[in-house]
């Protein structure tokens, strides 16, 4: 594949336009991993548009939020406008020069926002071992983006107290545990040196709204609190996430529609003879049989993939949203 075509990230449509024209309308967006069945917006007050957010609306999204992920100190759990502004500024809390171990290849904006800090930045395939040698920093994704590689929490446990009792940090960026809470950490929230990341618009199909989470020990949360400033987050924001972090049996539902959807998808790609290197329930991972030229061929076709510059022949597609848009993949990969 041109690694003129791949993408820093997914969603650019207005790029996909301009390479090709002469694609059918209206292009499908396969590239993002975020649920293409969103939460129903609940009906706002017209006063959340026009005034700043309470104390009061922040309380609430709060307590649904620690409800949903199981975090038991109010203390340690902040809202921010996105988890991509949390991914920026955490690394400029810890002092310059850290060793900073990132369990990759994984989510791209991680490493540059410790070099920008001033750390020193390392890949590594897997976890560290216990009994060897720990960084000042651990990062992992959990579910791993963009390959669905999970971590199991008795794993990540001990590693945990090894590196707080060092005064180090693992940081854990859960933005697609809603698919698997089983996996997350956050009912440890609060605990020294644990670092939880959570991302609201994924699962629930909302990433305009830019909403996500911080939980961290308490005078982390105040630090980061007092970087983002007051009003951080929008009251519409805070609303909407208090409304769908409550509706459990809308989550419950979403988690089995999303495995269905997945599975039928995983079918699809199998019959092809696509190689399914792995998955979440929002994404697979494929490798392309080479010569397909998958890229171009989606392209052409209306459908906007998600392409890795630096590894030729993989692509990690999103769920199509209806029969329409799955039927145009499956018309591209049965040629």
């Amino acid at each position: 594949m041109d690694g003129g075509f791949a993408q820093p990230h997914g969603g650019d449509l207005g790029v996909m336009s301009a390479l090709f024209p002469d694609a059918p309308r209206p292009w499908i967006d396969l590239s993002t991993g975020i649920n293409p069945w969103p939460y129903p917006l609940p009906l706002l007050e017209p006063a959340l548009w026009t005034r700043l957010p309470s104390a009061a609306d922040v309380v609430a999204l709060k307590q649904a939020a620690m409800a949903a992920y199981g975090v038991t100190d109010p203390d340690a759990i902040l809202a921010a406008p996105g988890s991509q502004v949390l991914i920026s500024g955490l690394p400029f809390l810890r002092p310059a020069g850290a060793d900073v171990t990132i369990v990759g290849p994984t989510y791209g904006e991680h490493a540059p926002a410790w070099v920008r800090a001033g750390h020193r930045v390392r890949m590594i395939a897997d976890l560290p071992d216990l009994g060897g040698p720990l960084p000042d920093v651990l990062l992992l994704v959990n579910p791993n983006n963009p390959d669905g590689r999970t971590h199991d929490p008795a794993r990540l446990r001990p590693l945990l107290s090894e590196i707080a009792r060092r005064g180090g940090w693992m940081l854990v960026d859960e933005a697609f545990c809603d698919l698997m809470p089983d996996l997350s950490l956050a009912p440890l929230a609060g605990q020294p040196g644990l670092l939880i990341l959570r991302s609201f618009g994924k699962f629930f199909g909302l990433a305009g709204l830019r909403l996500g989470f911080l939980m961290a020990p308490p005078d982390m949360v105040r630090a980061m609190s007092a970087r983002l400033g007051p009003w951080a987050v929008a009251g519409p924001a805070l609303a909407v996430g208090a409304a769908a972090l409550s509706d459990a049996g809308w989550q419950a539902d979403t988690r089995r529609r999303l495995a269905d959807a997945m599975g039928r998808s995983l079918s699809l790609y199998r019959k092809a003879g696509m190689e399914i290197l792995g998955h979440t329930d929002l994404y697979a991972l494929l490798r392309e049989p080479e010569g397909r030229g998958l890229f171009i061929g989606m392209g052409r076709a209306g459908l906007l993939i998600r392409a890795f510059p630096d590894r030729p022949g993989l692509f990690r597609l999103g769920l199509p949203p209806d029969s329409v848009a799955f039927d145009r993949v499956a018309s591209v990969l049965t040629i």
